[in-house]
C-alpha cells in the first residue's frame, strides 16, 4: 500500500538496550519508514540520550522528527536545542506539552503545548515541520471534548502543520475526532497514532491509565488468551492489521506506529499490510 508511516522509538536506557536498538535499526530502515520520532522525557531527563539518537540517525541519512516536551522547559533551553537541530538538518519536530514529573518544582516557561510551537514559529520560521498531538478518547486532563479541541485549534494557529493522534483502539473515536475537526475548521491533517497490540496485562493497564478504550471484546478475548503469549500476539497483531486496513480505506494521510522498540512487530505489521517504502528513504544502516 503506497501510504506513508513514520516509526517512534525510545532512546536506550543501558548499554544491553542501546546494543539491541542498534541491531535493530538497519531491519527498520530497510522497511522505508517515512521518518524516525524520538521520545524526549518531560523536563529534559531523556534529554543526552534523544541528542544522541536522533544524530546517529541523521548522520545515517534517516529523516528524524525528534520529540520536544515543553514541561519544566525554559526558553533559551528552547532556543539552543532548535538551533542545535537546524544545524544538524534536522527538519520536523514533535511538540508536545508533556506531563510534569513527580517532584518536578516548576513547569517551565511554557504552559501548553501552542505556547511551545507559537516560540519555535516565531524563532525559527519555517524551518522546521511542526507536528502535535491530537486526542480521540480526548486529553484526560482536559475539561471537556469541546475544550480538547480548541487546545488543537489553538497548536494550529500558533503555527503547527499536522497532528499525530494518541494511540486507541476504538477506531471509530478516531473517525469522529477527524469529522469534529472538519466541522470546527481545523484543517491540521491527522495522523493516527497505531500502538502494535502485542501484550495484553500491561497494555490494558497502560491504557486505562491514560483514559483510552479497549472495547470489551477485545478485552474479553485477551484475557481468554492471556496464559498463552504467542496466542495474545498473533491476536493482537490481527487486531491492529485490521485496524490499520480500516483506516488506510478511509484516506488517512499515514499512519505513525507507535514501536516501543517492539522491532519484529512493525516487520510484522509491515508485512501483512503491504506498505510501500517512502519515496526518498535509504536503507543503509547507522554508521
Amino acid at each position: 500500500m503506497s501510504i506513508p508511516f513514520s516509526i517512534e522509538l525510545y532512546p536506550p536506557t543501558s548499554p544491553q538496550s542501546a546494543g539491541q536498538l542498534e541491531r535493530a535499526l538497519p531491519r527498520l530502515a530497510a522497511l522505508g519508514p517515512e521518518c524516525f520520532s524520538i521520545t524526549y522525557g518531560a523536563g529534559g531527563c531523556t534529554r543526552e540520550r534523544t541528542l544522541d539518537l536522533v544524530g546517529q540517525l541523521h548522520q545515517a541519512g534517516h529523516t528524524v522528527a525528534p520529540h520536544l516536551s515543553g514541561v519544566g522547559a525554559e526558553r533559551a533551553e528552547v532556543a539552543a536545542l532548535c538551533a542545535h537541530y537546524r544545524h544538524l538538518g534536522v527538519r520536523r519536530l514533535f511538540v508536545l506539552r508533556g506531563d510534569t514529573p513527580s517532584g518536578m518544582g516548576s513547569r517551565g516557561d511554557f504552559a501548553y503545548a501552542s505556547d511551545l510551537v507559537r516560540f519555535i514559529r516565531e524563532r525559527s520560521g519555517d524551518d522546521f515541520r511542526i507536528e502535535v498531538a491530537a486526542y480521540p478518547e480526548v486529553h484526560p486532563q482536559a475539561k471537556s471534548p469541546a475544550a480538547d479541541l480548541a487546545a488543537l485549534r489553538a497548536k494550529q494557529e500558533a503555527g503547527a502543520d499536522a497532528a499525530v493522534t494518541q494511540y486507541f483502539f476504538n477506531t471509530d473515536a478516531f473517525l469522529y475526532l477527524r469529522d469534529s475537526c472538519h466541522a470546527a475548521g481545523i484543517t491540521l491533517p491527522l495522523v493516527p497514532g497505531v500502538l502494535p497490540l502485542t501484550r495484553f496485562r500491561s497494555t490494558a493497564q497502560r491504557a486505562e491509565a491514560r483514559g483510552i478504550e479497549m472495547p470489551r471484546w477485545i478485552y474479553r478475548k485477551m484475557e481468554s488468551l492471556a496464559d498463552d503469549t504467542a496466542a495474545v500476539r498473533a491476536f493482537g497483531l490481527d487486531v491492529t492489521a485490521r485496524q490499520c486496513e480500516r483506516l488506510i480505506a478511509e484516506g488517512v494521510p499515514a499512519l505513525h506506529f507507535f514501536s516501543l522498540n517492539q522491532i519484529d512487530a512493525i516487520e510484522t505489521l509491515h508485512a501483512r499490510l503491504g506498505l510501500a517504502r517512502s519515496a526518498g528513504v535509504t536503507a543503509s544502516p547507522p554508521n
